[in-house]
């Protein structure tokens, strides 16, 4: 075979160093858009598996809120219920609330659910809402008295913890920055 036959299969006018130089520049673009779908992929599979662990983590939510009026009267009941002088009836009954009022905090720290807002804590404005600031024998910015307890869920807040905060000793407390 003559040198002109060898190169029929090549369209006239095409060098043999340009074709292979547009084959290249084409499979390079294969090969990026190749990855590019590749982390997409990827990324969605990620995105995917976020959503699901959050809804896992977060599936009680409401349900939680609802719950959260139960213990606070709970709460609120033995809190209120007299220590003192009680016949052995209202003790056995005070202590049946005070089982079921831990059941019910063991219950949602099984699942997450935290209860939060301790005196002497230190305030945390996504977790704590400041309803009043007041000299006291706690160091400024903690909390001196909780009024509410709050709970969080994970990392989110079902409801904060209304608290009062403690500006320090005596009238000489300097003031502490609080946004309500």
């Amino acid at each position: 075979m003559s040198e002109t036959n060898a190169q029929t299969d090549l369209p006239e006018g095409a060098e043999p160093a340009a074709d292979a130089a547009s084959l290249e520049a084409e499979l390079a673009k294969a090969r990026d858009d190749r990855l590019r779908a590749l982390a997409e992929v990827e990324n969605t599979r990620r995105r995917a598996e976020r959503q699901a662990a959050d809804a896992r983590a977060y599936a009680i939510d409401r349900f939680a809120t609802d719950l959260l009026a139960v213990a606070d009267t709970l709460s609120r009941a033995l809190s209120a219920a007299p220590r003192d002088d009680a016949d052995e009836g209202f003790r056995n009954l005070l202590t049946g609330v005070e089982l079921t009022e831990k059941s019910l905090l063991d219950a949602f720290a099984r699942h997450g659910l935290k209860r939060v807002g301790a005196k002497g804590d230190v305030f945390d404005p996504k977790i704590h809402q400041a309803i009043a600031q007041i000299p006291s024998e706690h160091p400024a910015n903690t909390i001196a008295e909780v009024m509410q307890p709050g709970y969080v869920l994970g990392e989110r807040t079902l409801r904060a913890a209304m608290v009062v905060v403690s500006a320090g000793r005596g009238q000489d407390a300097p003031s502490v920055d609080i946004k309500v």
